[in-house]
């Protein structure tokens, strides 16, 4: 929603807008060419309760400055503006924020009852399983009119589950080998847009290229419509972009015209870099001093995290999720390590080393089936952590937009990440915490009292349930899940025993043996 503001000192006409949802107050004024960018420009938003909220403008061509906001609460928000600049300082205006819009629950921070989970603003539950798309800002960028590709494609992440997309705000192009039967219908590397003039080949740090930031807004608008967080990475370090030098005007220039632009956007989460710390860009320093730059300007105090575990374990402080990259083969002792070392925040496996594979290659990691995937996934969950998911034809430069054109045979399982996000939600994995459990084996989530969830790898032919201390007299309710069918199967019920043998429905397939106790009735 767009709001027109004449640059003079009165009063406008109030607008209307709902709670969470921005709102864009256009502000004209002409100022000394060159500054536009660097133009110290605020709006102070005094709410309900007297809440006071200073938030940043930025330019937008034409003359024009923008003050994007979004209310967090509903009722009557008034703002006054400041500026060096004498027609755009001392600028009055009020607002009115009505209820949400359906289905709309603001954004993701950390809940207020577990400081170890997410939650949304309205307080309720949000598990991230996120998809990569690093590429995303590139598939319409070209396009003047519309985002078709952008569309589809996520349209193919959000019904199959996926609830946040990790991607750049900018990367240019990949160091391995392209596979030479790749169409290049589907290949984004080296694209012509840049967030700088000029382009990456021959960049011009002293101003940033407006319409490339406009026809991003499209894309984080659209995920938003589609309730998929926008998980965005700031910088990339390793995709062969042109960045200015750290610290320089140009890039506090950059970074701070991200933060102005996109913080009021209620599906946002900052990612300051792409593996951060990694690729000649092992100044921890920088990211320390990015982040305290982010949270002075970031009105709207949107979460953050850093793709690189080394940063995130060493100044945890500093971020409100953990974020780790592990490929390790025992990745449930990995995360539980990770998870128990940092007891009081989010764990986000950001990157497990699963690849699943297309009908292209392009990058290949240490898993690529579609069930390993699965089960690594599980395993991170199972560990009290979640995950983001890759598949190879959409994670880097290469985007194929248009899966379902694909044979059968070459489309990805998304619909196993459809059948996990239905079960999460189902069994209220939110509330429910890593334990030994009651069973021999297997990886257990439970509410240490009558709920226990227990994972098996394919390996696992049969679990022995031990009993639970106050149900010695009752009984014990077995069901399982088919993470690949999404089915469940009554496994009967039973008096509860000392050791009660339970046999998978069906040998070498992952499954989930749901087990409840039931005291006796008195």
């Amino acid at each position: 929603m767009v709001a027109s503001v004449a640059a003079a000192n009165f009063s406008h006409a109030a607008s209307i807008t709902s709670r969470w949802s921005p709102i864009d107050l256009e502000f004209t004024a002409q100022v000394q060419p060159g500054t536009e960018f660097d133009l110290d420009f605020t709006a102070t938003f005094t709410g309900p309760d007297d809440t006071k909220l200073t938030i940043p403008g930025f330019f937008n061509g034409n003359d024009t400055f923008i003050v994007r906001f979004a209310p967090p609460s509903e009722g009557n928000w008034t703002y006054l503006t400041a500026s060096s600049e004498r027609t755009l300082a001392g600028l009055t205006g009020s607002l009115t924020a009505t209820a949400p819009l359906p289905g709309k629950h603001g954004p993701v921070g950390i809940s207020k009852s577990d400081s170890r989970k997410f939650a949304y603003a309205d307080g309720s539950q949000y598990f991230p399983i996120a998809f990569e798309l690093d590429w995303l800002f590139a598939i319409d960028a070209e396009n003047a009119n519309d985002i078709p590709k952008t569309r589809s494609v996520i349209r193919h992440v959000s019904e199959n589950g996926f609830n946040q997309v990790v991607m750049n705000i900018f990367a240019y192009d990949v160091n391995w080998p392209r596979d030479p039967q790749l169409p290049a219908k589907y290949d984004y590397g080296k694209p012509r847009v840049f967030p700088f003039a000029g382009d990456n080949t021959q960049p011009d740090f002293s101003t940033l290229d407006l319409e490339f930031f406009q026809r991003f807004d499209r894309v984080v608008e659209h995920l938003d419509e589609q309730g998929i967080i926008a998980h965005i990475m700031i910088y990339v370090w390793n995709k062969q972009v042109a960045w200015p030098d750290a610290e320089s005007v140009a890039d506090n220039r950059y970074f701070d015209y991200v933060v102005k632009r996109y913080q009021a956007y209620p599906n946002l989460i900052w990612d300051i870099s792409k593996e951060a710390t990694g690729y000649g860009h092992n100044d921890r320093q920088y990211i320390v001093d990015r982040i305290t730059r982010l949270r002075a300007l970031d009105g709207h105090d949107r979460l953050v995290t850093v793709h690189d575990y080394g940063y995130c374990n060493q100044y945890p402080e500093t971020v409100d999720f953990i974020s780790i990259q592990s490929w390790k083969s025992e990745i449930w002792n990995t995360m539980r390590d990770v998870v128990e070392s940092h007891p009081k925040k989010p764990v986000f496996n950001i990157e497990h080393g699963g690849y699943e594979k297309g009908p292209y290659h392009v990058f290949t990691g240490t898993y690529l089936t579609p069930l390993s995937n699965l089960e690594r996934a599980y395993k991170i969950i199972f560990a009290g952590a979640s995950i983001t998911h890759y598949w190879q034809d959409t994670s880097w430069n290469v985007v194929i937009h248009d899966i379902e054109n694909l044979p059968r045979e070459d489309q990805p399982k998304f619909h196993y990440y459809r059948h996990l996000a239905d079960f999460l939600e189902a069994q209220q994995v939110n509330d429910l915490e890593p334990t030994d459990g009651t069973a021999s084996a297997g990886f257990c989530l439970s509410n240490n009292d009558d709920v226990y969830l227990h994972f098996l790898p394919a390996d696992h032919d049969a679990i022995v349930v031990r009993q639970r201390p106050g149900y010695e007299d009752g009984t014990v309710q077995f069901t399982w899940f088919d993470p690949l069918t999404g089915e469940y199967t009554d496994g009967g019920t039973r008096p509860v025993e000392k050791w009660v043998r339970v046999h998978t429905p069906q040998p070498y397939q992952m499954r989930i043996l749901m087990v409840r106790f039931e005291a006796e009735d008195k």
